[in-house]
């Protein structure tokens, strides 16, 4: 069983400002990280890989600083890590991202199941799962939460928000994971020191996969995006003083001042 887990060195989103006069994201300062819910990819490869055997692989397009942050999911149990240096230092639309992960699967493939997320921690996309399955003519299932092997067949649940479906696939196949389906476990000391003796390859797009800027440029549909963030003006009111009921009128009145209540005549 050769199993990939697919993750992206994301934006903390928690430490993403927004400029309260334009409304901008002030991203600059924000750190990056693989994402949480790439760490629950992981997490997903290393437990099907512990069920059936074989080996579980990370493949990630992002910049050169990416490294250092494999050694987390390392730790998780991937047996090694590849990535993708990219050329658009994160600014590519979905599309040109998946026509490199394609290439990147395709040379280091073929593989019998690959892992993704429902979404990434900052894109919300939701469209590299499908849009892989399309190109490699696999079954996707997506929003899974549970996954169980057997032989060539594979049969998972997957969250319908009012309910668990589950289906059945022949392998190879796609999986995109629910939110917060297989957290990932909390890795020792040990674990850390044995990832470093992990193999990370480190591919650049042109020398590695044959695909130049200008083919890469060819994929894109979207101009242009712009992105805004939603700054609240706060005003930061404190009611003092009183009884919990003449605290809880004060507050009731001070809602209704700003009209966030309405007066309703007795």
């Amino acid at each position: 069983m050769k199993i990939l887990a697919l993750c992206k060195y994301s934006l903390d989103l928690a430490e993403v400002k927004v400029d309260p006069s334009t409304h901008d994201l002030l991203t600059q300062a924000a750190p990056r990280r693989i994402g949480g819910i790439d760490r629950n990819v992981v997490e997903a490869a290393v437990q099907v890989r512990g069920a059936a055997g074989g080996t579980a692989e990370a493949l990630c397009v992002g910049p050169d600083a990416a490294r250092d942050a494999f050694k987390d999911i390392l730790a998780i149990g991937l047996d090694e890590a590849t990535l993708v240096q990219d050329p658009y230092d994160g600014t590519a639309e979905a599309g040109v991202i998946v026509r490199i992960l394609e290439a990147a699967i395709r040379a280091r493939g073929p593989f019998d199941l690959i892992v993704c997320g429902f979404a990434s921690d900052d894109g919300y996309t939701h469209q590299v799962g499908p849009r892989l399955a399309e190109r490699f003519g696999l079954p996707l299932v997506s929003y899974v939460r549970r996954v169980a092997l057997d032989g060539a067949l594979l049969e998972a649940d997957r969250d319908m928000d009012d309910r668990l479906e589950t289906v059945s696939v022949r392998l190879p196949a796609i999986v995109s994971i629910a939110e917060e389906a297989f957290p990932a476990r909390r890795t020792s000391l040990l674990d850390a020191l044995n990832a470093r003796k992990r193999p990370v390859n480190v591919w650049t797009t042109q020398e590695h996969l044959g695909l130049t800027r200008d083919a890469l440029d060819a994929e894109a549909r979207i101009v242009s995006t712009t992105e805004q963030g939603v700054y609240v003006q706060r005003d930061h009111q404190v009611v003092t003083g009183g009884s919990p009921t003449e605290l809880a009128d004060a507050f009731i009145d001070a809602l209704v001042a700003k009209a966030v209540l309405a007066e309703v005549a007795a």
